[in-house]
């Protein structure tokens, strides 16, 4: 019987062959004139969209509709450039994007690039103009942070307002991190002095006039913007081109993605699991650069401090002036944020909770070895628990001997048991998910043979992919960690788990809710030789199959619902599949035949348990109050420009912060330590030894954790 990864690898294989010979039907022409770049990428990637795609979309009015929406807020998000009559030229597009891409041509396409390249030119001089006259930080005024409740300008005068404000905002932020900076110095106001190794404050700095630090960050801003429009003036064909592609690929689901020969690059490097920079994967969303996540043994992970949710303000070389990264693009940041082994950088960034913090991180190679499965006991009341941390489902696609997570899995599984622990937490958090086939073998650790998922192309019948071996590796309590940062293959575990009502799935009130699987083309490869003389044409990523569980259920859209629900820092977030542009909905299919785990715990009981439990812990219900205060201020959405009002806001969320800190290292430490056998085949290796205790380090105040442990001594 073949394996599911050689099953969907002849899928790819196929959907390859077909691409490749409708390409070559499609530019079969009579005529002899010939084909030009931009047009050939657009018919070329639709065809192979509406061929290999899971869902593909009717190229008519809706379609047009779509592209221009998400065009149009992708070139200007904050409505900052483009005025209503720009947009009003545009909108007679609106419905004809469909016909242009069936005749070839791009008319809407061009003319925004020519209104977007005369209204940069416009505000550079305008911004500059701004900039010449000092702000006054002492009236009270209100600038709107939303973009969805944000407008285009009516008119010039109004654009000119609408950036007065902006910039003054810009510099407000600027002028409170610089009054902090000085109350360090000198030891005046609410903040402590740094205690940063990598801190260069100095008492012997002359301390600044508020009108010279008014002028001082006036300067900032104008360096930040110059540099800004310096890069936006760079844009070229190629760029447009590509975000235009790239914005008709994301129409179809928020996975499926055009990528430009030079993004490509980026992408096959970050697949090779080596970096020298933080090692964070990043995100654009509005404008702004968020942490999306933290990679496993990387500088940012053993620094600690930055978390994902993070938005990244500004960005600095060691001691250099930071650089603003707001509205920045992303591929701009993360230069600024990547560099060599042993260098800082220091991340100014805006936490959940509304305080800004500065982060100095040195930077470092990942250590490929803290994205594999670890394990730990846990000492609570006289019994031992296991604990197992899975970062993802990684596996050597090329079978070439590197490791599987569900081989490694199984291996800490041995070594627990070992320890004869009487339950086990499988820590699934911020799981992005990874190896399909390491997902289906590890449910099987955990159940009898069985259905685990089931997998459906755009046509046909589900594919249900079992767990073959009838050997079960524990049979003892499980509880299974998941936030909304645990998606894809997490989901498909989870989810099994849950089905067969195995053990309890504990966490977030849902998963993220990617439901499906991604390929990805070479589009030179899907073109004759006639073309080579305009190639390179990139990638193409599309969505090619969705995951159903073996209920009927989708994990598309909805994710995996928590048995039991605790307080979450991240749950204020639109953050999850149901977030994103135009995902492909939930839906069911008919389930497969499974037979429930003979000793399902009972989760009402247990839930009920929790929740009195939580309800009582102080540092939950200081968690829900912060969740509760940073959905507010993020319903509010409007900012003061007066400079005492925007302070004792920041004053106060950091006051908010500080409190759940104190809470949290006053709380009781959890017993958990590395496994003697792993600690004892270290032996001299302090970088290994080192590992370990970083491991465990950050697990010792996890409240999450501390509530796993009681859920299963409650099940025992």
């Amino acid at each position: 019987m073949s394996s599911p990864r050689l099953k969907i690898g002849l899928y790819a294989s196929l959907v390859m062959a077909i691409f490749v010979l409708a390409s070559y039907k499609l530019y079969q022409r009579n005529d002899a004139t010939a084909p030009q770049k931009d047009d050939v990428l657009i018919r070329v990637m639709l065809s192979g969209l509406n061929i290999a795609h899971y869902q593909p979309e009717k190229i008519d009015d809706s379609f047009s509709k779509r592209v221009f929406d998400l065009y149009l807020k992708r070139i200007d998000v904050n409505k900052k450039f483009l005025l209503k009559s720009d947009v009003a030229q545009l909108s007679k597009y609106q419905t004809e994007i469909d016909d242009q891409v069936k005749r070839g041509s791009h008319e809407f396409m061009d003319l925004s690039t020519q209104l977007m390249d005369q209204r940069v030119k416009d505000i550079q001089a305008l911004y500059r103009d701004i900039l010449t006259k000092p702000f006054d930080f002492t009236v009270e005024e209100k600038m709107e942070t939303d973009p969805e409740k944000m407008v285009f300008p009516a008119d010039k005068a109004a654009q000119r307002e609408d950036w007065r404000k902006f910039l003054k905002y810009r510099a407000l932020v600027q002028m409170s991190e610089m009054m902090d900076e000085q109350s360090k110095r000198t030891g005046k106001g609410n903040l402590t002095a740094s205690t940063s190794k990598s801190a260069t404050l100095t008492t012997d700095e002359p301390n600044r006039t508020p009108e010279q630090m008014e002028a001082e960050a006036r300067k900032r801003v104008l360096k930040y913007y110059d540099d800004q429009f310096r890069d936006l003036l760079q844009t070229d064909t190629n760029d447009r081109l590509a975000m235009y592609a790239n914005v008709v690929a994301n129409t179809y689901d928020p996975h499926t993605e055009y990528f430009a020969p030079r993004d490509k690059d980026n992408f096959d490097q970050a697949m090779t699991g080596r970096f020298e920079g933080i090692g964070a994967s990043l995100q654009e969303k509005d404008g702004q650069i968020k942490v999306a996540d933290i990679i496993p043994g990387s500088a940012s992970y053993r620094q600690g401090e930055l978390k994902a949710g993070d938005i990244i303000t500004r960005v600095g070389q060691g001691a250099e002036v930071p650089v603003s990264v707001e509205g920045m693009r992303l591929d701009k940041a993360i230069v600024l944020i990547k560099g060599k082994k042993g260098t800082e950088v220091r991340l100014t960034v805006k936490k959940a909770d509304g305080s800004t913090k500065i982060i100095p991180i040195i930077r470092d190679v990942v250590i490929i070895e803290d994205t594999f499965a670890q394990s730990a006991t846990i000492n609570e009341g006289g019994k031992k628990y296991g604990y197992i941390k899975l970062p993802s489902f990684y596996a050597d696609f090329n079978d070439n001997g590197g490791r599987s997570s569900a081989n490694d899995v199984k291996k800490e599984l041995e070594k627990l048991q070992k320890e004869n622990i009487q339950g086990l937490v499988l820590d699934l958090r911020f799981n992005g998910g990874g190896s399909l086939t390491d997902a289906v073998e590890m449910a099987g650790l955990f159940i009898d043979s069985g259905p685990v998922v089931q997998v459906r192309s755009r046509q046909g019948a589900a594919t249900v992919l079992n767990d073959r071996d009838p050997r079960v590796q524990y049979t003892g309590p499980l509880v299974v960690l998941v936030n909304k940062f645990s998606a894809s293959a997490s989901e498909i575990l989870a989810a099994a788990i849950q089905d067969y009502k195995r053990g309890i799935v504990m966490g977030s009130t849902s998963t993220y809710g990617k439901g499906t699987v991604q390929r990805i083309f070479d589009l030179d490869d899907a073109l004759p030789a006639e073309f080579n003389n305009i190639k390179p044409f990139g990638s193409l990523k599309l969505t090619t199959q969705k995951f159903y569980r073996i209920n009927g259920g989708s994990t598309q859209f909805k994710g995996v619902m928590s048995d039991i629900v605790l307080p979450d820092p991240y749950s204020y977030l639109d953050q999850g599949e149901k977030e994103a542009e135009y995902p492909l909905k939930w839906d069911e299919i008919a389930p497969a035949r499974y037979k429930t785990w003979a000793d399902a715990p009972n989760i009402s009981k247990l839930s009920a348990a929790s929740q009195k439990r939580v309800a009582t812990d102080p540092r939950f219900k200081l968690m829900s109050e912060m969740v509760q205060r940073m959905v507010q201020r993020k319903n509010d959405t409007s900012v003061s420009l007066k400079l005492t009002t925007y302070k004792a806001e920041q004053d106060k969320a950091k006051i908010e912060s500080d409190k759940f800190e104190a809470a949290q290292k006053a709380a009781a430490t959890i017993n958990i330590s590395a496994l003697a056998t792993d600690i004892q085949a270290q032996g001299s290796d302090t970088v290994k030894v080192n590992r370990a205790v970083r491991f465990v380090k950050p697990l010792r105040k996890d409240m999450t954790l501390r509530e796993a442990v009681s859920v299963i001594q409650d099940e025992a």
